[in-house]
């Protein structure tokens, strides 16, 4: 199904990659002009190798100024920006918090949700004059549950939703939808990282953490970033233009996180 995405100008912090490469081919597929960043230069040389429409740049989305003359020359460039998708983020450290460096936590905290922030403010001038402006933050099922032995991830994605919700209400006079996603566990080696380190904090299997993980959905499996993208590509439509200030859950009905 067509959503009416051709020509919709995008920039997509994180693309080269994971579930941003899946998000950049969703747009692509649907005729969208897409200007990406990432800070692996090889992942972003295969993106362009399979991709050579993509527009890539390399970036770490924590600098400031870097990302202020990123978006800057990708609107410059696509003549424009319709939407936004604040896709980057890191796992952190996995380990009790008086085990956690200091930083530790602000590369997690700077990664997951200050660049947002930055990203934003550098992109609003260019969504105040799109007539489908939208904003995708990606937040995280962490964004609504506690999430022990990962406190600088959970508290970078509850500062994602709060930063969603205020933002809807802030940017809804100028038109601008701002909504947040909340995945589950995606399936990639991120998760697995994660449940491997958890494994060795508890003494538990590999496998037991992830049956213990994977227990708590209704839905007794890994979200694929096929899901997200499925869902960002419908936020940045016109058929999505009444959807704003949510925080999305796609987490086959989580219940908790451990």
């Amino acid at each position: 199904m067509k959503l009416g995405l051709e020509g919709l100008k995008l920039f997509i912090t994180a693309g080269a990659s994971g579930i941003g490469r899946q998000i950049v081919e969703g747009f692509l597929s649907e005729g969208a002009d897409v200007s990406t960043c990432d800070i692996d230069h090889t992942a972003l040389a295969e993106l362009r190798a399979a991709h050579p429409s993509v527009s890539t740049h390399q970036c770490d989305v924590s600098d400031s100024s870097a990302i202020q003359a990123l978006i800057k020359s990708a609107a410059d460039e696509m003549g424009g920006l319709d939407c936004l998708v604040n896709n980057a983020g890191i796992a952190g450290p996995t380990a009790r918090i008086e085990d956690i460096d200091d930083e530790a936590w602000h590369n997690c905290v700077n990664t997951c949700l200050s660049s947002q922030f930055y990203c934003i403010k550098a992109a609003l001038p260019y969504l105040r004059s799109s007539k489908n402006a939208s904003i995708v933050n990606l937040s995280s099922a962490a964004g609504k549950f506690g999430f022990p032995l990962r406190s600088p991830y959970a508290a970078a994605k509850w500062g994602v939703v709060g930063l969603t919700k205020t933002l809807s209400i802030e940017l809804g006079q100028d038109n601008i939808r701002v909504n947040a996603i909340l995945p589950g566990l995606v399936d990639g080696d991120r998760i697995r990282r994660v449940i491997e380190a958890k494994s060795q904090q508890r003494g538990l299997s590999f496998a037991d953490v992830e049956a213990e993980a994977l227990s708590f959905s209704s839905i007794k499996d890994y979200v694929s970033p096929q899901h997200l993208a499925d869902q960002i590509l419908l936020l940045a439509s016109t058929r999505g233009r009444m959807i704003s200030g949510q925080a999305l859950s796609i987490d086959g009905d989580t219940k908790m996180l451990m």
